[in-house]
């Protein structure tokens, strides 16, 4: 149950911080930077914890395909950076929804947890996959506007 309200109150803070920031114009480039890279660490420490306690392979494949996106991800946004071509892997709405949908099949895998409901952890299984395909779909957009633009 501890982990549960502590995991909402992380997720639910992120989310206020980001809203604020927007509405009062507070952003910062450094802020742009360690936003996504502590959405990243809440999500796949909780993930890789949930696929050890559960044993999960399932838990665990997708979590390493996610890691590996986002160490994708960064590479090219790396490769942008150098290139001056930053507005390819600009974070779009859909990576925005593929965050907040890892963040909920993390909520119910920990809500299932605490409640004992199993129905809840099946949940949690179905929203990860989705979260999954947004990623990939979101990681091969990125690519494709970057690899684009070399001839």
């Amino acid at each position: 149950m501890a982990s549960l309200l502590l995991f909402l109150f992380a997720s639910i803070s992120d989310y206020f911080d980001g809203a604020l920031a927007r509405k009062y114009d507070l952003s910062s480039s450094l802020g742009e930077v360690l936003d996504p890279i502590a959405d990243k660490i809440l999500v796949l420490f909780m993930l890789f914890a949930l696929s050890l306690h559960f044993s999960s392979i399932y838990i665990g494949f997708i979590s390493c395909l996610m890691l590996a996106r986002e160490f994708w991800v960064s590479a090219l946004r790396d490769l942008n950076a150098r290139n001056l071509n930053t507005s390819a892997t600009k974070v779009s709405f859909m990576a925005k929804i593929k965050t907040t949908i890892q963040l909920s099949a993390v909520g119910l895998y920990l809500l299932g947890l605490s409640y004992d409901i199993v129905f809840m952890l099946f949940l949690g299984d179905f929203v990860l996959f989705i979260a999954l395909i947004i990623g990939l779909k979101t990681g091969l957009t990125y690519s494709l506007k970057t690899f684009s633009n070399f001839s």
